[in-house]
């Protein structure tokens, strides 16, 4: 399964902060539907991952029904994207 959606990068603020980009609920609708097949364990998804021109590996966490994308430093780039920034990414769900 692959999609490919736009939203703005939101931080959590843990210990450290965390950025992530929130699934849309209609492309979380749709991941929900193969999530069972998918997940390995705690309702994670394991995706690759590409924005621009990095391509990276990881596993979208559930939250409120929906998905959270986790973007390390080293993905945010250079730019060091930040909260707030729109961002396209197409995520290929890893049966």
């Amino acid at each position: 399964m692959e999609l490919t959606f736009t939203n703005r990068v939101i931080e959590w603020r843990g210990p450290a902060p965390y950025y992530f980009v929130p699934v849309p609920e209609q492309e979380s609708a749709d991941i929900q539907e193969v999530a069972s097949s998918a997940s390995y364990g705690w309702g994670v998804i394991p995706v690759e991952a590409r924005m621009g021109d990095v391509t990276f590996t990881t596993s979208l966490f559930p939250k409120d029904g929906g998905y959270l994308l986790p973007l390390k430093a080293a993905v945010r780039g250079p730019g060091q994207l930040g909260e707030g920034d729109e961002v396209t990414v197409r995520v290929t769900v890893r049966l």
